[in-house]
């Protein structure tokens, strides 16, 4: 009895078939997608390098010299993106799920805060981010209120959070709502507050559930953190601006686009890899 308990498994004939021909159609699908894939480039890349003005496209916005001259200003400015999308994604982060809260309370007396939830999010959903930035930019500062900053670079990152966690309320909320009623009823009848229930029970089911669609809010963020170049900050949008103003050679926007393609394709690999491992297809987003 022992001796057939440790004995190893072997996998049959026929199992041992079935993985050579995966292998092999999996290795095949791949190699046809490799050369399709290359086909499609070398078509693309022929087509744009012979077409009539390449040579003067190629000066103005391929410039490998302006590129080299241009990089370390962008670079710095987009530190200063990074910290913007860092600073706001936590201050959207915390209004979000506190409009979302607001949103799901129940009873008549709460009424007043359900309908400031809903005017909020109604409010900045509706008004378009770029306009929110001017209205609040240049209209604030201009009022000369005491008390209030007059930095461009903080009403500008006013507007991104009020925006984003108009958004961000609604994917929270939507979280909350899925959350099954058994389980706020199981924790009140466990003796927990309506408080208590929502903190250990509700939230932390609904954060989980919705953890994917944020990361892509904070992929839209990190590049509409750019949007303030409008107000004069010098930002890495800005500062391809800048380096473009004095010789009307575009290749700075070519590189800032480079370097923003370069922060978010990571952060989408990791949004796809983060929604696959929670089995996020409508199980609740659990495995």
């Amino acid at each position: 009895m022992a001796e057939s308990s440790t004995s190893a498994w072997a996998p049959s004939q026929r199992q041992l078939e079935r993985e050579r021909y995966r292998r092999s159609r999996s290795l095949r699908s791949t190699l046809i997608a490799g050369v399709s894939t290359l086909a499609v480039l070398a078509v693309a890349v022929t087509a744009l390098v012979t077409s009539p003005g390449w040579p003067r496209v190629q000066e103005t916005f391929f410039s490998w010299d302006k590129a080299v001259e241009a990089f370390p200003d962008i670079l710095q400015g987009l530190w200063l993106n990074v910290r913007i999308m860092v600073g706001c994604g936590i201050a959207i982060g915390l209004i979000g799920i506190s409009i979302a809260v607001l949103r799901t309370l129940r009873g008549p007396v709460f009424f007043p805060l359900r309908a400031f939830a809903t005017a909020y999010t109604d409010l900045f959903r509706g008004l378009p981010l770029l306009l929110l930035i001017f209205l609040l930019g240049f209209g604030v500062p201009a009022l000369r209120l005491s008390g209030l900053p007059s930095s461009a670079l903080f009403w500008g990152c006013v507007a991104l959070v009020l925006s984003y966690s108009s958004y961000v309320a609604e994917v929270f909320r939507a979280g909350i709502e899925s959350v099954h009623p058994s389980q706020r009823a199981a924790a009140r009848s466990l003796g927990l507050t309506y408080a208590q229930s929502l903190r250990h029970v509700v939230l932390p089911q609904a954060v989980r559930r919705v953890v994917p669609p944020l990361m892509n809010d904070l992929v839209s963020l990190q590049k509409d953190s750019g949007l303030i170049a409008v107000l004069g900050v010098i930002d890495a949008i800005r500062a391809a601006q800048i380096s473009t103003a004095a010789d009307f050679n575009y290749t700075p926007y070519v590189v800032a686009g480079v370097v923003f393609v370069s922060l978010t394709i990571p952060m989408a690999r990791l949004t796809d890899w983060v929604a696959r491992r929670q089995g996020f297809h409508g199980a609740g987003g659990m495995v």
